[in-house]
């Protein structure tokens, strides 16, 4: 809108870049917007979330400020406009950890060892006491989306919501430990490859605003079982057992935890997936569903979880659930 771009403008000027150039950059499932902008030849990048739309910039300064404070490599902020809802954040390149592996399926087992490994630093700090809560009464609140959003979508019933919500809280409920900050949003799209940088500086991080004190297999299960792209299950199982080997965590017990917040994450994507076509109208994120809904099945597998995905009641992704889903694209106004 011009008022926003004439504040937009005002923002830039006033941080010293008024004469850069602008060149679009791709977004996310959010409101946010990016830019990469240039000056003399120096790159940043420029984040637009209007607080109008309910973005924020607050907690991703809060935690791009942690990360950075425990040698991990987030974004630097270059300048801020809280009211507005405007960054100015260091450029980390275009080195994408998704696009690199792409290019050299090769280097896929150090890039994501290197990705546990950032982990395993960030994990050795207890959760600030700032942070929201991504606990077990709130993991179980959210997988609900499975039901309120995909299920209904295709069905529109929620059938077996609440008995399942109840058999994985008391799930979420055994498995829970002393939580760590987990990002909500870690995996191959949202990391990039610093080489130049040492160790864990090396994996520079993104989108980080919604993070939250949670269990450590959180962010693990999401690096592990991408809903993007897939990953060999043999390489999920060996980032999971370098975890634990690094950690010394037990075994049996962590193997529990990752596959119950595994299929909690996948309860709840499958619901953000659906809502991001009815109600958003990005009907792009309904071809992502039947991966989505191959982990699911994976982490059910789990002996553990048998009295889980017995209650699971929801639609399979058939092609022509699929189809309902895209045909119901930007149908439903309200939330």
């Amino acid at each position: 809108m011009p008022d926003r771009q004439t504040a937009l403008t005002a923002f830039l000027t006033s941080a010293g870049w008024g004469n850069a150039t602008r060149a679009p950059l791709a977004g996310d499932a959010s409101n946010r917007r990016y830019e990469r902008v240039t000056l003399d030849g120096a790159p940043a990048v420029l984040m637009d979330a209007p607080p109008e739309k309910g973005e924020d910039i607050r907690p991703f300064v809060a935690i791009a400020q942690h990360l950075s404070a425990l040698g991990l490599s987030a974004p630097q902020i270059m300048a801020q406009d809280v009211d507005h809802g405007f960054l100015l954040l260091e450029d980390l390149g275009d080195g994408l950890f998704a696009r690199l592996m792409d290019q050299d399926p090769s280097q896929e087992r150090a890039l994501y060892i290197a990705a546990v490994d950032a982990l395993i630093k960030l994990h050795a700090q207890p959760a600030p006491d700032w942070v929201p809560d991504y606990g077990p009464k709130t993991m179980t609140q959210v997988a609900g989306l499975a039901w309120d959003w995909y299920a209904k979508g295709i069905t529109s019933t929620t059938e077996g919501r609440d008995t399942a919500l109840v058999k994985l809280g008391k799930l979420l409920d055994e498995t829970a430990c002393d939580p760590v900050l987990v990002l909500r949003d870690y995996h191959a799209e949202n990391l990039l490859w610093l080489p130049d940088r040492d160790g864990v500086a090396r994996v520079g991080q993104l989108d980080f605003q919604d993070a939250g004190a949670g269990h450590p297999a959180y962010d693990l299960m999401s690096l592990a079982e991408d809903a993007r792209r897939d990953v060999d299950p043999a390489l999920a199982r060996d980032m999971i057992d370098h975890y634990i080997a690094q950690t010394g965590q037990d075994p049996d017990a962590f193997h529990l935890a990752a596959a119950t917040c595994a299929a909690q994450r996948n309860l709840r994507i499958l619901g953000v997936f659906a809502r991001l076509s009815l109600h958003f109208g990005k009907p792009g994120y309904v071809d992502l569903i039947p991966r989505v809904w191959d982990l699911l099945q994976r982490d059910l597998s789990h002996p553990r979880l048998a009295a889980l995905r017995d209650a699971c009641i929801l639609p399979a992704p058939t092609p022509e659930n699929l189809q309902t889903l895209r045909d119901k694209c930007a149908t439903i106004p309200t939330l």
